[in-house]
């Protein structure tokens, strides 16, 4: 199945301050972004793996990158090489997607005890997102490597609610190559 996709981060800001004889103003604005075409080379991605997820206060999974997540017409994945991962720690959302509950805990993102996935955050590294908060790591229109995936040994990505308080919900986003 062919796959385009275009990963991009994007800031806008405008600095104020008022001077003595006028308000001075810095904007900024700027687009970070990836457009991959479908296939396995530089610049292309083959495989894209997203779900809305939900763990119960103090729960922790590990999400196998080579060989056990399902795309969404139910084919097996094994990333080879991740070009894209997106996490986002949200909360309960409505039909439209409005967070209408905001997480209370962390979401925490690394650190699998076995067969971390580590060529991201190493073997013992993580991301705290606290309520609200995302993390993106985008890998080059350029670059031939992307983040690799060894099957068996450095293949799980660890997700964990911070606390026992209540549960969690996150996006993620995982687009990549199966070779």
């Amino acid at each position: 199945m062919p796959l385009t996709s275009k990963l991009a981060v994007s800031i806008s800001a405008d600095y104020t301050k008022a001077l003595d004889l006028t308000t001075g103003k810095v904007p900024l604005a700027k687009i970070y972004q990836a457009v991959l075409s479908t296939g396995t080379a530089v610049g292309q991605a083959d495989l894209v793996f997203h779900d809305q997820r939900t763990l119960a206060p103090s729960a922790t999974e590990d999400l196998d990158l080579a060989g056990v997540l399902l795309d969404a017409f139910g084919a097996t994945l094994t990333f080879v090489r991740v070009k894209g991962l997106i996490v986002a720690a949200l909360g309960v959302t409505d039909a439209s997607g409005v967070v209408t509950t905001p997480n209370t805990n962390n979401v925490v993102v690394g650190a699998a005890a076995g067969a971390p996935w580590t060529t991201l955050l190493n073997s013992t590294g993580t991301v705290t997102l606290r309520p609200g908060a995302f993390f993106a790591a985008i890998a080059g229109s350029t670059d031939s490597t992307g983040y690799a995936v060894t099957a068996t040994t450095a293949d799980l990505l660890k997700v964990a609610n911070s606390a026992g308080s209540s549960s969690v919900t996150y996006d993620i986003i995982v687009i990549g190559a199966s070779a």
